[in-house]
């Protein structure tokens, strides 16, 4: 264990599991995702092993089956399992959304019939918001649900779930027309069951296949297309229509911890390689760590990982007591990407040549790198939350 990305005050049991979590990956993810990466193939060995762990309940509550643990605990575990293969981290995240939402938000009949079995790995959660011509902009999306007299009805098409092929159950923002005086307050969550799988899903509900990518191979990115689907009350979030955009502007807040935890695991191991190559090559007859250029490049990366992860850490104990934690959040994620990017560059360029090749490692993490700086909001965004939030707090007095 180096002394990079240690996390003070933390119990045994905490301890235990992160030391668990990272033996997994050092001899169960770490061997094999490059393969898998190349390849797309998605980890279900991986998948199966980590249900084995109770990773996909974390933290559900144990009345539900699950682990019951904090943010924090499931951050530093998603840390652990992004520094094997961050494809992994990714089908984990989207799950543990849902399940956060639910927790929160669900009414105790939602939470009675997903939870529990969310907790297994049974039911595998994705949530979905993004469209193909919107982007960061929310408040357009085109997705409606319309009611009758026997439900609703779900037309129209969604862009970039993470796992919405592999999960069985997604959380979907659409535009209800509800009256609100602003787009905000007309937009509701459905909870939308379906099948795992490509093709027709559900009844009016298509997943056309997987999104060819740069990286974040082996994790399935797909779109999804409502024509007609119809639903029940019973399956919003909630049980009431109307408050689906602040339901999941709180399941993204935690999704930026998220988010920031697999950039410090991918910032990490881009650390750990480069450190090691350092010290492998040779150039001008002495080991290249040696020359100063490379002791520069070292101990900036260092000093950009450790950064990354005690303000991701903040950010998830803020949450854990029960205090508002958008600003920290918005800034663990903007950093740890940004971080993460450079961080992976600079190892990237320690390698030379070699870092080109597809045999060494981090040729993987030079294309699964860029991902994290546009998910969960780009650093754009997460400036705009930032900035807002320190205007709030440090706002003249007239």
């Amino acid at each position: 264990m180096s002394r990079l990305q240690t996390t003070e005050g933390l119990t045994e049991e905490q301890s235990e599991l992160v030391k668990l979590v990272r033996e997994f990956v050092d001899e169960q993810i770490l061997p094999v995702a490059t393969e898998l990466e190349h390849r797309d193939e998605y980890p279900t060995a991986i998948v199966e092993g980590m249900k084995q762990m109770g990773i996909f309940g974390l933290m559900i509550p144990e009345e539900y089956g699950g682990l019951g643990e904090s943010l924090l605990t499931y951050a530093l575990c998603v840390e652990e399992i992004a520094r094997g293969w961050m494809s992994v981290s990714g089908i984990i995240n989207t799950h543990f959304i849902v399940a956060y939402l639910l927790l929160q938000h669900g009414t105790q009949e939602q939470k009675q019939r997903y939870l529990p079995r969310m907790a297994t790995g049974e039911v595998r959660g994705a949530f979905s918001m993004s469209e193909p011509a919107l982007g960061s902009d929310v408040a357009a999306i085109r997705t409606r649900a319309v009611e009758d007299d026997e439900g609703w009805t779900i037309t129209g098409q969604k862009m970039w779930l993470t796992n919405g092929g592999s999960a069985n159950l997604v959380a979907v923002l659409v535009r209800t027309e509800l009256g609100g005086d602003t787009p905000y307050r007309n937009m509701t969550t459905f909870l939308v069951e379906k099948e795992p799988g490509f093709g027709e899903t559900a009844q009016g509900v298509t997943v056309p296949g997987k999104i060819e990518k740069m990286g974040y191979k082996g994790v399935d990115t797909t779109e999804l297309i409502f024509d007609g689907h119809r639903t029940s009350t019973a399956q919003l979030l909630g049980g009431v229509p109307g408050k689906g955009f602040y339901q999941m502007m709180d399941g993204v807040e935690v999704g930026r911890v998220n988010v920031a935890a697999r950039a410090c695991g991918v910032s990490l191991r881009a650390f750990e390689l480069g450190i090691a190559y350092a010290q492998q090559r040779e150039t001008f007859g002495k080991k290249i760590a040696q020359h100063q250029g490379i002791l520069f490049r070292l101990a900036d990366m260092a000093t950009k990982v450790e950064a990354s992860h005690q303000l991701m850490v903040k950010a998830a104990r803020l949450k854990d007591a029960g205090q508002r934690n958008d600003l920290e959040a918005g800034m663990a994620k903007y950093l740890a990407a940004e971080n993460c990017a450079d961080v992976v560059e600079q190892s990237f360029r320690i390698h030379g040549g070699y870092g080109y090749s597809k045999e060494y490692e981090i040729e993987r993490l030079y294309r699964e790198a860029p991902m994290l700086l546009i998910g969960e909001g780009t650093a754009e965004i997460q400036k705009m939350i930032i900035g807002r939030r320190l205007l709030e707090d440090y706002r003249l007095k007239a």
